[in-house]
């Protein structure tokens, strides 16, 4: 099952639509999410970090294609242009929901049993699950886990993020491609700056 989740970089969860088949494209379950009457919708001049299964958008940034993307890649070569630096701290701070999963599935091992549940059942189970992580986040974090859920991410980089997904359509895309343009080239500016 699919499950498009929106968190926080403290690791809660804002947003969990579950329910969707596996075989569906992250692109499609975004479409359903934006349009559903408890809609996924970014805060007036906020957006998403989105990995590049997405599509760009002006409130779901995505990573650049064709660039290295993963946080190992620059642990021996540090960022050589505006588009490796965004993607940099793309993957940096896209982390955090692969966190939140990972913290998900390590206190709640229900999640990994879920194939005897109809589709309904796990759906509710995916959500219980999340309220309870929320809530354990702020009165009860188990900092083990958090450790490793960490050294686990480091060592199994996922490829959620590769920067090979599709390409930006229409005015909202060109209005995506605009913004992270911009700040790809506001945070070189910087980073220049600075090193």
């Amino acid at each position: 099952m699919n499950v498009l989740a929106a968190c926080t970089f403290d690791l809660k969860f804002t947003y969990v639509l579950p329910g969707w088949e596996g075989s569906a494209s992250d692109s499609r379950i975004l479409d359903n999410a934006l349009s559903r009457e408890d809609n996924l919708n970014a805060p007036q001049g906020k957006f998403y970090l989105a990995d590049a299964g997405y599509m760009l958008r002006s409130t779901f940034l995505t990573p650049y294609r064709s660039t290295r993307y993963h946080l190992k890649e620059y642990s021996r070569h540090p960022p050589e242009n505006p588009k490796e630096l965004f993607n940099l701290r793309h993957s940096s701070l896209r982390n955090a929901i692969e966190r939140a999963f990972g913290v998900l599935k390590n206190r709640f091992p229900i999640l990994a049993e879920m194939s005897r549940y109809d589709v309904e059942t796990v759906s509710e189970i995916v959500l219980a699950c999340c309220i309870l992580h929320n809530f354990l986040v702020d009165f009860d974090p188990d900092e083990e886990i958090i450790a490793q859920v960490d050294r686990d991410l480091m060592n199994n980089e996922s490829d959620h993020g590769l920067a090979n997904g599709a390409i930006a359509r229409g005015e909202d895309g060109r209005r995506g491609e605009i913004l992270r343009d911009s700040i790809a080239a506001q945070m070189w500016n910087d980073y220049i700056t600075r090193h």
